[in-house]
């Protein structure tokens, strides 16, 4: 059984970040989140999970990014949240940077994500 702990969900979204540079996020997603799982995105869009494994798999892929200022959050028993600033680049555009929040829960002894937040950071 994976563990609610910073390292385990940090984990997780490395390996959701390497699949969106793979052009792959739609199936990493489409696995990983909870059966009514939702992602808010910062241009106000909620998608289910059946709408983000169609987009994120026909989105351009990113060419880098970067995790900082990572912080787990308690969340009761058997979830937590991850919070942190993500920068991101997609060749040939200026960087998307943001403030994300992962929620993750532990369905069936596997973590799981249920809610995926980001707000955009201005300077």
């Amino acid at each position: 059984m994976d563990d609610l702990t910073l390292a385990n969900l940090l984990r997780l979204e490395h390996e959701g970040w390497q699949s969106l540079c793979r052009g792959q996020g739609g199936d990493f997603y489409g696995e990983l989140m909870t059966p009514d799982a939702v992602m808010v995105l910062v241009n106000g869009m909620v998608l289910d999970r059946p709408a983000i494994a169609v987009s994120l798999n026909a989105a351009p892929p990113w060419s880098s990014y970067r995790i900082t200022d990572e912080r787990l959050v308690a969340a009761g028993t058997g979830a937590a949240a991850l919070a942190y600033r993500a920068t991101v680049h997609r060749d040939g555009q200026e960087p998307f940077e943001a403030l994300m929040s992962s929620v993750y829960c532990l369905l069936n002894g596997r973590l799981r994500l249920a809610l995926y937040q980001q707000t955009t950071v201005t300077h």
